[in-house]
């Protein structure tokens, strides 16, 4: 199953990005660091069944390195949108190698507990939140726009080839060495990654505006995907699936230990066949993608995750499970390989880093919240009957496609394009004046009103996702041909913002329902100035502030 754009896209091989020398550095670091990151799953996971018999402790591991990227990526997406997300990056690697040194530190000296071991996982978990958005969003600069989707997959296969050998190699160096010295390789690891982006020169342009206040651009952020349908159900799809699914990452040494009776090396060696089965299916994912759209895809990764789920709980086999481990695993890859280009694809470039935020949140926050009920369920009535309830939770993320369908990808929505009409100020009013108000009237043929109402229902979901407020559409009741489009924003200078955020869609929206419109187009357009404290005199001797030049001038 394809679709117009999907047929339309040129052929590009999965490696092709890596002709790109910052791309390439940027790639093979990230390997260290993916292979570090996948080790320390490892051991502090098994590190947490030695320090307590507790299986609710043994799964809240992957919920503290996941919770982190949940409760930390929204800001850290907000943040690398407004200043330069090379240097965000470097700082988010920089804590994860002062916080995995810590956690070496304490392992060493005996004096780890399990709570200390769950909040060190927390603050490495951080550290990677808060370098992820900024990689993530970066990707389009160091490619061009036909390698994105493989660029992405090739960032999956990155993560997923530590996942294939980290767990094996990680499950090995815990037994020979102890889970300290493993602590210790992932504090080393994220150096190379935090040199390649040193190397990077990457020129980052400021924007004409200043910046918002970080509050403000996380709120930002959420309205974005709050208005924007096809975002919005992305998140939900990924949220639902990746919670659903969590038990076979978040149980693994459970299964190892209570199903089948094995060790650390076959705790290691059912996570690398996760792995496998995520890389493959990451080879794979440029051939997937042109022969099926994201909703069938997702649709048969549940289908078969369903079936691994129910396989791993019932088998005593340890060949059996890993063959289930790689099925569940090339799903879970795939489909959110395909969610996550549906993201960078279906975005603007000025909230890319946020709706990344927000999707790796839904991500792991799934997986966190995910990883948590699955234990307690463990805990309670066994690791078998907690997969077996897995499977049929999954099997319950399939008819979503029905209520939230993933919309193919449109060009349009994430074009951004420059307003040409100028704007004419007079009143002497700064970045922080405000609110400001904005009324556009339309004269329209009553007979139209239907289908004028129903594209300015689109035009309410435009404007809020750019950042505007209480928006509404009036029709005067003395002439019915005589409508009013009002909104707000806080400041001047937000208003500003809202104007450079439009996209060709949102161009090609506003040119419909200008359409609509039969009467004069002079004076339709006002912009007001609410509570215009100091924009008159004080007392009559005082300046005019009108008679002063305006601090903006252009579009």
């Amino acid at each position: 199953m394809t679709s117009a754009a999907q047929k339309s896209q040129p052929d590009v091989s999965t490696f092709a990005p890596l002709v790109e020398p910052t791309f390439r550095r940027i790639w093979v670091a990230s390997l260290f660091s993916n292979l570090g990151h996948l080790m320390l799953g490892v051991a502090a996971m098994w590190e947490m069944t030695r320090l307590t018999p507790s299986k609710e402790m043994a799964a809240l591991v992957q919920s503290a390195l996941m919770l982190p990227i949940m409760l930390v990526s929204l800001p850290a997406g907000a943040v690398a949108d407004m200043f330069d997300r090379r240097k965000i990056a470097m700082a988010g690697l920089a804590f994860s190698i002062l916080s995995g040194i810590g956690l070496t530190v304490l392992s060493a000296s005996g004096l780890l507990t399990p709570w200390l071991l769950l909040a060190f996982c927390v603050l490495i978990g951080s550290g990677v939140a808060l370098y992820n958005p900024s990689w993530q969003a970066s990707i389009g600069e160091q490619v061009g726009a036909d390698k994105l989707p493989a660029a992405i997959a090739l960032g999956t296969i990155s993560y997923n080839i530590g996942r294939s050998i980290g767990p094996a190699l990680g499950g090995l160096l815990v037994a020979a060495l102890g889970a300290q010295a493993v602590f210790g390789m992932n504090a080393l690891f994220y150096v190379p990654l935090l040199i390649a982006f040193l190397l990077w020169q990457r020129q980052h342009i400021p924007s004409r505006l200043p910046p918002e206040r970080i509050d403000h651009a996380i709120m930002t952020g959420a309205r974005f995907a709050l208005h924007s349908p096809s975002v919005r159900n992305i998140m939900l799809r990924t949220a639902a699936f990746c919670g659903a699914g969590a038990a076979s990452a978040s149980l693994g040494a459970l299964v190892i230990k209570d199903l089948i009776g094995g060790d650390a090396s076959g705790f290691g060696l059912f996570m690398g066949a996760g792995g496998v089965g995520a890389v493959v299916g990451g080879m794979m994912l440029p051939q997937i993608k042109a022969r099926f759209s994201s909703e069938v895809m997702v649709r048969l990764g549940a289908v078969i995750t369903v079936f691994a789920l129910i396989v791993i709980g019932a088998s005593p086999w340890l060949w059996l499970s890993c063959i289930a481990m790689a099925a569940a695993s090339f799903a879970n890859m795939t489909s959110i390989a395909l969610l996550n280009v549906s993201v960078q694809t279906a975005v603007p470039r000025w909230v890319t880093a946020r709706a990344l935020s927000l999707f790796g949140a839904a991500l792991t926050g799934g997986v966190a919240i995910g990883a948590w009920g699955w234990g307690w369920v463990s805990s309670h009535w066994g690791v078998d009957i907690a997969f077996f309830a897995a499977a049929l939770a999954v099997a319950f993320t399939i008819p979503l496609g029905l209520a939230f369908p993933l919309s193919p990808s449109d060009e349009n929505e994430a074009e951004m394009v420059d307003l040409d009409d100028e704007l004419h100020v007079e009143l002497g009013i700064t970045m922080r004046s405000g609110p400001v108000t904005v009324e556009i009237d339309y004269e329209v043929d009553p007979e139209q009103a239907r289908a004028f109402h129903g594209v300015m229902l689109r035009m309410q979901r435009a404007r809020k996702r750019r950042g505007a407020f209480n928006w509404a559409i009036s029709r005067d009741i003395a002439d019915p041909a005589q409508w009013t489009e009002r909104f707000q924003c806080p400041t001047w200078a937000d208003y500003l913002r809202q104007r450079s955020r439009y996209t060709q869609a949102d161009r090609d929206l506003q040119i419909e329902a200008d359409g609509f419109h039969i009467g004069p187009q002079d004076g339709r357009i006002r912009r007001m100035l609410e509570r215009p404290f100091g924009s008159v005199r004080w007392q009559a001797e005082s300046v005019d502030p009108g008679d002063t030049n305006s601090t903006y001038i252009g579009p």
